[in-house]
C-alpha cells in the first residue's frame, strides 16, 4: 500500500542512477496516501500525481532524493479502466483535487486501503477494523466553503484570483470550482467582478449552515450532503456503548453535542474559540436543549476537571480536533481519567492512527471499529469516526 503516512518514505535503496529532468517509463502499482501514484525503478520508489494503479506511464523526474523521487506525468502509455475524464478544466493545476481522473467507486476503495495501511504502519494495529467508506451522494458540487486568494501576476500584468497551484506557491486563476456548491460558484463570480485591491489577500466564500449560528471564522463541516451520515455513525456508536454522559471536546458551535443531546442524560462542550462557544450557546437556546452546557477554554487544561465531574464508566469523550490531531497532554489526560468510550472524529487518518496508538498503548483502550465517511470527494482527504472502548 501507500509508502508514507505524512511524508513519502521508501525501502532503503542504492544511490539513484537517474537525475532530475530524466524521462523514464514506470508501471504504477499503488496509490499513496496524499494521492500520488507509486512506481519503481528497481527498488527506487517514484511518486507521480494524477495517475492510476495499473497504468504504464512516461514521466519526468522533478525531484530526486536518496530513497525516492517525484515525477510529473508526460504521457500515458496504457490507461487503467478506472480512469475517467476530469470535470474541471483546472484539475492538475489548481491544487484542490487529486482524484478527478479516478472513478468515484475506485476513489472510495483506495481511500479505505490507504486508511487500513496507515492504521497498520503508523498505528500498529495488526488487523484494523476499517469499514467500507460511506459515499457522498453528491461527489461534485458539494463544498459549502472555499478559500480563494489574490496574487499579482507581474509578467501578465494582472491579478490572479483563485486557488494556490499544486506545483508551486502561485495562484491559479479560476472562474469556477467543480466541487463547490453552485451558489458558491455564483459568489466566486461576484468576487471576481469585485476583486480585492491588491495581491496577497485571502477571502473565505461560505454558505450558511441552515439553522445554525456560525461565526465567520469558526469551524463547520464543509459538506452538508453527507453530514447526516457522519452524525449517524457517531450516534450509533454512542448508543451501542450505553453512554449516559458526553464530553464534546473541540466542540465548535455545538453541532455534535446538540445533535446528540437526546441520546445522553447530559453533555459538556469545551472549545478554545470563544465566538464559537457563544454561538454554541445560541444554538442550544434556539433548540430548547437544557441538558448540557458549554465552556470556553483550552481542552488540555479543562478536560481533567470536566471528566472528574462525571461517572467515567458512563461517559464518552468525543474528539473532533484540527487536522494536526490532538496534543499529547489531552491524550494522556484521557488515558488517566479513562472514560468508557472515546469517539475520535478526524479528517486526517495518519494523525488519527498516530493518536489512537498512544490511547491504546498497554491495552488501555481497544479499537472497536473505524467508519470512514467521504466528506471530500475528488480529494485526498477522508473523514473517519473511530470507536475506542475502555479495556
Amino acid at each position: 500500500m501507500s509508502e508514507s503516512p505524512l511524508t513519502p518514505a521508501a525501502p532503503t535503496a542504492v544511490a539513484p542512477i537517474h537525475r532530475m529532468g530524466d524521462r523514464v517509463t514506470l508501471e504504477i502499482h499503488d496509490l499513496a496516501f496524499g494521492g500520488e501514484g507509486v512506481g519503481r525503478l528497481g527498488e527506487f520508489v517514484v511518486f507521480v500525481p494524477f495517475v492510476c494503479p495499473g497504468e504504464r506511464v512516461e514521466v519526468k523526474l522533478t525531484e530526486v532524493k536518496k530513497t525516492f523521487a517525484r515525477a510529473s506525468l508526460v504521457r500515458l502509455l496504457t490507461t487503467a479502466p478506472e480512469r475517467v475524464e476530469p470535470r474541471c478544466e483546472h484539475f492538475g493545476e489548481c491544487g484542490g483535487c487529486q482524484y478527478q481522473h479516478l472513478d468515484y467507486a475506485a476513489q472510495l476503495r483506495w481511500k479505505r486501503e490507504q486508511i487500513t495501511d496507515l492504521f497498520e504502519r503508523v498505528g500498529g494495529f495488526a488487523t484494523p477494523p476499517i469499514r467500507e467508506v460511506i459515499p457522498c451522494p453528491q461527489p461534485y458540487g458539494y463544498r459549502n466553503r472555499i478559500l480563494v486568494r489574490s496574487q499579482w501576476n507581474g509578467p501578465a500584468r494582472k491579478l490572479n484570483l483563485g486557488y494556490v497551484r499544486s506545483d508551486c506557491g502561485l495562484v491559479c486563476d479560476i472562474h469556477s470550482c467543480a466541487i463547490a456548491e453552485p451558489a458558491l460558484n455564483e459568489a466566486l463570480q461576484h468576487w471576481r467582478r469585485n476583486p480585492p485591491p491588491k495581491g496577497g489577500i485571502k477571502t473565505v466564500l461560505r454558505l450558511p449552515a441552515e439553522g445554525w449560528t456560525v461565526p465567520e471564522h469558526s469551524f463547520f463541516q464543509n459538506n452538508f450532503f453527507v453530514l447526516p451520515a457522519l452524525l449517524d455513525a457517531v450516534r450509533a456508536r454512542l448508543r451501542d456503548a450505553g453512554i449516559r454522559h458526553l464530553i464534546d471536546a473541540y466542540c465548535g458551535v455545538g453541532y455534535f453535542s446538540l445533535s446528540l443531546a437526546d441520546a445522553v442524560d447530559s453533555f459538556l462542550g469545551v472549545e478554545l474559540d470563544a465566538p464559537a462557544v457563544k454561538a454554541a450557546r445560541k444554538n442550544q437556546v434556539r433548540r430548547g436543549i437544557t441538558n448540557g452546557e458549554y465552556v470556553s477554554g483550552d481542552t488540555d487544561a479543562l478536560l481533567p476537571s470536566l471528566l472528574r465531574k462525571l461517572d467515567a464508566q458512563k461517559t464518552a469523550a468525543l474528539l473532533d480536533p484540527p487536522r494536526v490531531g490532538c496534543r499529547p497532554p489531552s491524550l494522556h489526560v484521557l488515558r488517566e481519567t479513562h472514560p468508557a468510550q472515546i469517539l475520535y472524529v478526524s479528517c486526517h487518518p495518519a494523525t488519527l492512527a498516530r493518536d489512537l496508538k498512544l490511547l491504546c498503548e498497554d491495552g488501555r483502550y481497544r479499537l472497536v471499529d473505524v467508519q470512514p465517511v467521504d466528506l471530500f470527494p475528488q480529494t485526498q482527504h477522508v473523514e473517519c469516526v473511530a470507536d475506542l472502548r475502555a479495556a
